[in-house]
Formats: structure tokens, C-alpha cells, sequence
């Protein structure tokens, strides 16, 4: 009893300053890379703090998952360079019993990882693509100013109205200018107002004239209109690229399509991350006197790195359709699961043999002595 409650202690006070040391890591990287985005006109400044808390929401299952694993690492570290361990030793607890302890300590955090990875995520991402969508298809809208000629984002149309707006979704003499690569489209109409549809936002346009001039050929074609319609902001790359990130977990396993399996293989390793990470911590976690205090520790975060890389790796091979999801999820953690396992064992042997060596070989030593008496 002793024995697991100061193990599972120690692994709190150190989890929790990894976890705060961590979020505070990453909430500076991603202030800094929110700032430069609102800088160049990607989001609105105004959403800068909301679209961070999204996003670091998005990543706490990875960062929750490091956190375990240094927690893990530190706290067997401490224990070997303290001689801790051998005094748990000699009285019988072996590196299998710290498997419990450890796994007592990790599945509240490992079954968080899941609901992060399974709900968060998908949750985060929709927020911040919205975010971005409403910013996007409203910043053409914002730089229109009555009675002056504006340029929209991208820097392919020219807007003018006339001074006199006939209210807040509605203008009178509306002049509009695109450029495109194969042509220039020169649009005026006497008045004009705003429309959604399918979630963009339309610019009805009414009794005007469309002017189509062909630069290669020289061409003009003229015409006049009742009534049309513009498109002030397309889907960008960007958005189209965070959609599949959105999907619900549930609508992922009905999906048929390999990007969609790839987003669901990452999001399934994620917890199997963290539990192969608790059998290889106690695998790999040894001191050295002649090589530093921090070289387990330093050998746990490349082990993490590697993993980790290996994770996207894999999904990036299932999005292309090169490997199964499943074929995917067993190869990797099995394999790196059955490691953390077979090492463990392997040094729990070899920890139990050097005991009964020790303990035959006091017991000799001290029977000569009584001989020699």
C-alpha cells in the first residue's frame, strides 16, 4: 500500500508541473503563430485569443500524453539515481510491481487522451474553420466603403457604391471590377443587396451591364442584366484542407474514402500512444552515473519523437490508400507495445537473477566468515 501511494504521489506532482510547463509552451508558440496570421489578414485580430484556446484544446491530447510519459520517465529516474529502487528492490518489489501503480495512475489520464482525440479535436477544428469561414467570406464586405473604390483580399476585384447606401445589406450604383487571368470583367448595376446560400455569401446584383474584355484578343462582348449574382468569397485551400480534421469521429468509421481513414488512424492512436508509452517507460528508464542525470529522460523525449513521427507518418500512408487503417494500428503500436513488454520482462529477469545472486552470494560469504571463526 505504501508502496503505490508514493509512487502514484510523486507521479502527480511531477505530471502536473509537466503539464503546466507544456500548455504554457505551446500557448506562447501558438500566440505568437495567431498573431502573424492576424498580422498578414488570415483571421481576425478580434479572434485571436479564441481561435489559440481552440487550438491548444485541439493538441491537449498530445500534450497530455508527453506529459504522462516524462512524468513516468522522471519520476523512475529520481527513484534509481536515490537508490530508491534499491531499497524497493531488496524488499521484494520488482519492476513488474510498478506496473501497477503506474497503470492506476494513467488510465484517468489515458481515457481523457480518448475523449480529447475522439470529441475535442474534431470539436476544436470546426470552431476554428468557422471562425476562419466567417472572417474570410466577411472581409470583402468590411473593406467596401461608400463613395470611395476598395480592393477585396485577394486583390482580384475593385468595389465602388454610391454614397447614399440604401441600408446595411443593401447599396445603390454598384460598380465592380475582376481581373483574371484570361480576362477583365467590368460589372455596374443601379442597385444591389447581400444573400446567403449553402453558407456563402452572394451579391445580388439588379438592372446592370456585364462588360467581358479578352486582352489576348481584344475582344468586348456586352450585356445587360436583370438580375445577378456575384460570389464574394470562395472556399479556400486552407478550409478545404481542415475540413476532413472536422468530421465527427462516427462519420469517419462510415467514410469510405482513405483520407478520411487516415484522420480516423491518427485520432484512434492516440490513446494506444499513451499505453504503449507506460510499458516502454519502465523498459527504457536507467541511470548512469558517468553519462548526466538527464540522459534517460533525453532518450524518452527521441523515443516520443519517433513514435510520434511514426503516427503521422502512418496516416499520411493511409490517406494515400498505401496501408490498411487497421493493417496500420496494430503493426505500429503492437510493435511498439510488445517492445515496451519484452523489455521490461527482460529487465525484471535480469533484476531478479542479480538479487538471487546477491543473496547466494551473502549467504556464502558469510558462511565462510563462520568457518573461519
Amino acid at each position: 500500500m505504501l508502496f503505490d501511494s508514493s509512487i502514484r504521489k510523486e507521479l502527480s506532482r511531477s505530471f502536473g508541473a509537466t503539464l503546466l510547463v507544456l500548455i504554457t509552451v505551446v500557448m506562447t508558440m501558438m500566440l505568437i503563430r495567431m498573431l502573424g496570421q492576424a498580422a498578414k489578414g488570415v483571421i481576425s485580430p478580434a479572434d485571436v485569443l479564441l481561435i489559440m484556446g481552440f487550438t491548444v484544446l485541439g493538441y491537449l491530447a498530445t500534450i497530455l500524453t508527453l506529459s504522462l510519459f516524462v512524468a513516468m520517465v522522471s519520476t523512475l529516474s529520481r527513484m534509481y539515481r536515490d537508490s530508491e529502487m534499491a531499497i524497493w528492490m531488496s524488499s521484494g518489489q520488482g519492476l513488474l510491481a510498478l506496473l501497477r501503480p503506474f497503470l492506476r495512475f494513467s488510465w484517468p489520464i489515458l481515457l481523457a487522451v480518448l475523449g480529447l482525440s475522439v470529441l475535442a479535436w474534431p470539436w476544436s477544428n470546426s470552431q476554428v474553420l468557422q471562425l476562419r469561414t466567417q472572417f474570410e467570406q466577411r472581409s470583402d464586405l468590411d473593406r467596401i466603403a461608400p463613395g470611395e473604390f476598395q480592393e477585396s483580399a485577394d486583390g482580384s476585384r475593385v468595389f465602388f457604391i454610391d454614397k447614399e447606401k440604401l441600408s446595411a445589406e443593401s447599396a445603390s450604383n454598384v460598380f465592380i471590377v475582376e481581373n483574371r487571368p484570361d480576362q477583365e470583367i467590368v460589372t455596374s448595376a443601379q442597385s444591389a443587396h447581400l444573400a446567403v446560400q449553402d453558407g456563402l455569401r452572394y451579391a445580388i446584383l439588379e438592372n446592370g451591364q456585364r462588360v467581358e474584355t479578352q486582352p489576348s484578343t481584344q475582344t468586348t462582348k456586352s450585356t445587360q442584366f436583370a438580375r445577378y449574382q456575384v460570389l464574394l468569397k470562395a472556399e479556400s485551400t486552407t478550409q478545404a484542407g481542415l475540413s476532413v480534421r472536422a468530421l465527427p469521429t462516427m462519420a469517419l468509421f462510415s467514410a469510405a474514402e482513405a483520407q478520411h481513414h487516415g484522420e480516423l488512424a491518427w485520432r484512434l492512436s492516440q490513446p494506444l500512444l499513451g499505453l504503449s508509452l507506460i510499458f516502454l517507460a519502465l523498459a527504457i528508464t536507467r541511470v548512469n552515473p558517468r553519462v548526466g542525470k538527464s540522459s534517460s529522460l533525453m532518450l524518452a523525449l527521441l523515443a516520443f519523437v519517433v513514435y510520434y513521427n511514426l503516427v503521422n507518418a502512418g496516416q499520411s500512408w493511409v490517406a494515400a490508400g498505401r496501408v490498411n487503417m487497421w493493417v496500420f494500428l496494430i503493426a505500429l503500436h503492437g510493435s511498439v507495445l510488445l517492445l515496451g513488454v519484452g523489455g521490461l520482462l527482460m529487465r525484471h529477469q535480469q533484476t531478479t537473477l542479480g538479487q538471487l545472486l546477491g543473496a547466494w552470494l551473502g549467504r556464502g560469504t558469510a558462511g565462510k566468515t563462520g568457518e573461519a571463526a
